[in-house]
């Protein structure tokens, strides 16, 4: 295997002042995709996130019958009948990997679902136990609950309760709500596994749903239930994707300035809502004046006790920060993060330590106690936000190089270009 070229990140010579547009939100995009593509007429999809994981999810939704196509910056998609004997390539895309298959059920005959090495090790266990609950056959091609594997379509689903542990990904509870008005009698959905991370992901979810019209009763904890209804196909806009903007935002507070962003919702499902809240604590001044988020630091950041089960995705951005920190930081509720594109948790562990700062897991997160740091190699392990989080220790650290700092492109296609022009924009 070709090693991947380094990148230098770059180091500011002053406090940062500036304005980053980030693109919409690849949680989001994914899911309008889905719906669009089971709903009862076309969709136009405004400001979707144009990415590899977005890139990926509209080729095996072509793959499985709907036709998607770009006019300007929207994406119009034009549903039709789920289509089988195909393969869809997840690439290591969770969303496509978790949220397809039970879409693939319904199709006309067999659907091999396949991607990245990597993404062998990301686990899909449950939610094909779930679809075996309904009746529908899958075939474990290599190791049980992991890729490759193939869902044999039904032609119609019948439904009904299904039991499903979904303490590893919410994404399960995602993939099968997202099909269930799809169903001859609908689904009741009952999660069994001791903790629900991200829990705003299936709250994100169940909003979808009921904007496209569907029926979603999520009054009693940890229960879902969706009627048979026609999903209304729409025209909607996608928020700006909170989490990819996190490690920009957070450069405010390690090196000091402001960074602003543009489109802040004032509402939102999106675990990066917990953002303000999180840098506050690290010692930022955070003010929303309209729909601009604003965060101003000082290059002072402070050490924070956190549990971010609703939010783990910004775990790597705060562990990066945290490392720049005056005292020690505990994560904690963050264990399903081994089972993300690469184990995150170690990950960051191997990195932080490489650099010379102290990083410890528990059995459910990490302690981060910051350490005079030193210029070493970050390696990536093809995973977008562990880049990030290189190039947010690189603008203090000199000498820090990223590896393969193109696997941004998973969900931030121009992120070196943002990267730099936001520290361009230093006086």
């Amino acid at each position: 295997m070709t090693p991947h070229p380094a990148w230098p990140a770059p180091t500011p010579t002053g406090a940062l002042s500036a304005t980053v547009v980030v693109p919409g939100s690849k949680s989001l995009s994914n899911r309008y995709l889905v719906l669009a593509a089971l709903a009862d007429g076309p969709s136009r999809l405004r400001g979707v996130l144009t990415s590899r994981d977005t890139a990926l999810m509209a080729a095996a939704l072509t793959s499985l019958g709907a036709r998607v196509r770009t006019e300007g910056t929207d994406w119009v998609v034009e549903p039709g009948p789920v289509r089988g004997s195909v393969q869809v390539d997840v690439g290591l895309a969770g969303t496509v990997m978790r949220f397809l298959p039970t879409m693939a059920a319904m199709a006309d005959g067999p659907v091999l679902f396949d991607g990245d090495p990597e993404a062998y090790a990301r686990p899909v266990g449950p939610l094909l136990d779930a679809l075996r609950q309904l009746g529908v056959t899958v075939d474990d091609h290599r190791a049980a609950g992991y890729l490759p594997f193939t869902v044999h379509g039904l032609g119609e689903v019948p439904g009904g309760r299904v039991d499903v542990d979904a303490s590893a990904s919410s994404q399960f509870v995602s993939g099968l709500l997202l099909s269930a008005a799809r169903f001859r009698d609908g689904l009741t959905l009952r999660h069994t596994g001791p903790t629900l991370p991200s829990l705003p992901h299936i709250e994100m979810t169940v909003a979808t749903l009921r904007g496209a019209g569907v029926t979603v009763d999520d009054s009693r904890p940890e229960i879902w239930q969706v009627g048979p209804s026609v999903i209304a196909g729409r025209d909607v806009h996608v928020e700006p994707d909170l989490s990819n903007a996190a490690p920009f935002l957070a450069a405010a507070l390690a090196v000091g300035g402001e960074v602003r962003v543009p489109g802040w919702p004032g509402r939102t499902t999106q675990p990066g809502a917990m953002l303000p809240e999180i840098f506050t604590a690290m010692g930022g001044d955070v003010h929303l004046d309209g729909d601009v988020l604003t965060v101003r630091g000082t290059g002072q950041v402070h050490g924070v006790d956190l549990d971010l089960r609703a939010a783990g995705e910004l775990a790597p951005t705060v562990a990066a920060l945290a490392a720049l920190g005056d005292s020690p930081t505990r994560l904690r509720g963050i264990a399903h993060l081994r089972g993300h594109e690469t184990d995150r948790l170690t990950a960051l562990a191997t990195e932080l330590t490489r650099v010379g700062c102290q990083a410890e897991q528990t059995s459910d997160g990490l302690v981060i106690t910051p350490r005079p740091m030193r210029a070493a190699l970050w390696r990536s392990y093809a995973d977008h936000r562990m880049a990030t989080a290189g190039a947010l220790v690189g603008l203090v650290v000199p000498g820090i190089e990223v590896e393969d700092v193109a696997t941004t492109a998973k969900t931030l296609p121009d992120f070196v270009g943002m990267w730099t022009a936001m520290l361009g924009d230093t006086p």
